[in-house]
């Protein structure tokens, strides 16, 4: 991992970890179901975890029941559908904007006409929010751009977002920068130094929030980025995580006994 601007940061057990999913925890894949997780993950996700206080959650693109289904038996914080989605530490399900809800239906809707004639698309409707993805495509790119801003026209309360091989609607207001900000306000995060760590554009909101509560942001991989540190690769990502949760538990051994 090498710096791009300075940063200070060295008492990990006061540290809140947010990381987004697909790409930084795992490999990306030629669909969203073909990713392999390893089957040591869950558990080292859930030490590190621990040994950080619980102060650790996923912010991603992926609705919150995918992550639960790939990290399982782990049941960690977090935001899903770009924000849309969030569960707090405490488990409680924060309830979905019913206009988001109702606005992904008519959006995919709008979309079905794309599909149909190009069943190599993979059309993910969440709830809350749409994506194509064209990563067995790339030459619909265009396509599949305008598609979905047509598809926006009539519904103001969206935005479109580009990521790896994908265009995403997600409603106005709701980013992985927000959700940063909404879980810092809560136990165990408050009070506790951000670092957010991604891979797309979609993360960008996240390394800026991070940073300007005082964090860093932390991206995996090439590219203009407003994250101050970089990392090379998910392997890395892991390597990270699994370093953190060492130097948490050390410093719980040496911590002064009450």
């Amino acid at each position: 991992m090498r710096q791009t601007d300075s940063t200070t940061s060295q008492t990990a057990p006061m540290l809140a970890i947010f990381t987004d999913f697909d790409g930084t925890l795992v490999d990306l894949a030629e669909t969203p179901d073909a990713i392999e997780v390893p089957d040591t993950l869950p558990d080292q996700l859930a030490r590190t975890a621990r040994e950080l206080n619980a102060a650790f959650a996923v912010l991603t693109g992926r609705e919150i029941t995918e992550i639960d289904r790939f990290l399982a038996p782990l049941l960690l914080p977090v935001a899903g559908a770009h924000g849309t989605q969030r569960r707090r530490a405490d488990g409680v399900m924060e309830a979905i904007d019913p206009a988001s809800l109702t606005g992904a239906l008519t959006i995919a809707q709008a979309v079905e006409p794309l599909m149909l004639a190009h069943p190599e698309l993979i059309l993910e409707t969440k709830q809350g929010a749409v994506a194509i993805h064209f990563r067995q495509a790339p030459e619909l790119e265009s396509a599949v751009r305008q598609a979905m801003q047509q598809a926006l026209e009539a519904n103001e309360h969206f935005m479109l977002v580009p990521g790896k091989m994908v265009f995403e609607a997600r409603p106005r207001g709701a980013s992985k920068g927000d959700a940063l900000r909404a879980f810092m306000l809560e136990e165990p995060f408050i009070g506790r130094t951000p670092v957010f760590i991604g891979d797309d554009v979609t993360d960008e909101d996240g390394f800026i929030a991070a940073q300007e509560l005082g964090g860093v942001g932390i991206k995996l991989g090439a590219g203009d980025t407003a994250a101050r540190m970089r990392i090379a690769d998910v392997v890395s990502v892991r390597a990270l995580l699994q370093g953190l949760g060492d130097i948490a538990a050390r410093e719980h051994a040496f911590a002064p006994k009450h």
